[in-house]
């Protein structure tokens, strides 16, 4: 007869612990292949338990093939081909993640570009959150248009339209779960054989992705007024992936004389380019850089962006704008993927915009950054460092570059850096070629730095230059 000290007391069931013992039994060859299980009743007997018990043990097994029933007969054991013997799985829960051993924990990034936790509208955000919940019912279980909620994409055309002046129709613009999710959609409609020109330097996480695809790439030199457009005709290069308004890493707009030569370049033949606008929100100078979209008039533009810069670098909401041509493609051959944005963040999105909500967020986020910015960059020109920096492209964006003029190499600066905790990004890790433009030179993106770590960024490369 089998048994068991089953735990009355315990947080397991008990018909969870007989079938966990049993099942024990079987895969440790305790029980062997056609070996007869005590009847139900005479094992509830036996254990002191109920019947139900039993039965709802003996189900569980039967359902995973542990067991096998015959009628009138009772319940035998399967016979179960083992390749490997079981092996006992442990899992060691940490109750406190904080205590979670983290070696780069206590690392100041210079280059860290999450958005700054006081910026978000948590109050305003919250109060929207539930009035979807309570008004938007039937709503929220629908399932979501594969291009996103209608709602969204009319209040992203009417932002669009307000501030960048860009007409656009809603039928055009696609909502993702991050513009990563959208590179993969846009890399299906173009097709895996087209060769794709990406600025150098760039972010490196886009060619990771277009080589995961396996891709063709080719890399364009940049210039101070944006990419090399003779370099990019010298390619057989038939769509083309950048930043016009605000280039990563290095800060430069694309003039508008090379726009128009871009566009041309594009006219010509099935080109196409893809305009990742990430940021073009924080400008502090003048009116906002019109977008490539907003010129094209052949349908050549694909315009990507993203609401984490202007909200939380964690709400995974971006959007494209499709020209008429891949629109009908992307309807035709791919409708039927299902939209990686829950509905409640749609509405949620949808309502922060049309309510006003987004463009008074955006005044105050331009206010917010341009006092932090001028802040830093005040200390770092008034500081014993003066002479031995140089501050470049922070007109926009939440970012610059700042070099360093010294006798030390690049990579001794960022190794005496990190001695102290302060990992440094040098733009030459964003070059897939040689960095020709920029020496010593490295991102400082202080939308997230604090008062008191500008001081200790201060004087860590005082220590280190002086």
């Amino acid at each position: 007869m089998l048994t068991y000290s089953l735990d009355n007391h315990g947080n397991i069931p008990l018909y969870e612990q007989l079938y966990r013992a049993i099942k024990q039994d079987i895969t440790r060859g305790t029980l062997s292949a056609n070996e007869k299980l005590p009847s139900k009743r005479n094992l509830a007997k036996h254990l002191g338990i109920s019947m139900v018990t039993v039965e709802n043990s003996y189900q569980q097994l039967k359902a995973e093939g542990y067991i096998y029933s015959l009628p009138k007969k009772g319940f035998f054991v399967s016979e179960i081909n083992l390749h490997h013997p079981p092996v006992e799985k442990t899992i060691r829960l940490l109750s406190h993640p904080e205590t979670m051993p983290d070696e780069n924990k206590s690392l100041l990034r210079l280059s860290n570009n999450q958005t700054n936790s006081e910026t978000f509208p948590f109050a305003t955000w919250s109060k929207i959150v539930r009035q979807v919940l309570n008004n938007c019912q039937n709503e929220l279980v629908q399932p979501s248009p594969s291009k996103g909620i209608l709602l969204l994409r009319q209040a992203i055309a009417k932002h669009l339209n307000d501030y960048r002046g860009m007409a656009v129709d809603p039928r055009q613009i696609i909502i993702g779960a991050g513009t990563e999710y959208l590179y993969t959609i846009l890399i299906q409609l173009l097709g895996l054989d087209k060769i794709i020109a990406l600025e150098d330097p760039s972010y490196p996480k886009i060619r990771k992705i277009y080589q995961q695809f396996n891709i063709n790439q080719t890399y364009i030199d940049m210039e101070k007024d944006g990419i090399s457009i003779s370099k990019l005709k010298q390619t057989k290069a038939e769509v083309i992936h950048l930043s016009p308004s605000h280039q990563f890493p290095t800060g430069s707009i694309l003039s508008i004389g090379k726009r128009y030569e871009l566009l041309s370049w594009a006219n010509q033949g099935n080109r196409y380019i893809i305009e990742d606008d990430y940021d073009s929100e924080f400008r502090f100078q003048g009116l906002p850089i019109p977008s490539l979209q907003e010129i094209d008039t052949l349908g050549k533009v694909i315009y990507i962006n993203t609401f984490s810069k202007s909200l939380s670098s964690t709400l995974r909401i971006s959007y494209m704008i499709l020209p008429p041509q891949l629109l009908e493609q992307f309807e035709d051959k791919l409708n039927f993927y299902s939209n990686t944005v829950s509905n409640l963040q749609q509405y949620t999105l949808a309502y922060f915009i049309k309510d006003g909500y987004f463009e008074k967020h955006l005044n105050r986020m331009r206010l917010f950054y341009q006092r932090k910015r001028d802040s830093l960059v005040q200390k770092l020109l008034s500081s014993p460092l003066k002479n031995h920096i140089t501050i470049h492209e922070d007109e926009s964006g939440l970012h610059f570059i700042m070099t360093i003029t010294s006798d030390l190499s690049e990579e001794k600066i960022c190794q005496l850096a990190l001695e102290n905790h302060l990992l440094m990004t040098p733009i030459s890790h964003y070059y897939h070629g040689k960095n020709r433009l920029f020496e010593k030179s490295f991102i400082v993106n202080y939308a997230n730095i604090s008062e008191k770590e500008s001081d200790y960024i201060i004087n860590v490369l005082s220590k280190i230059i002086l």
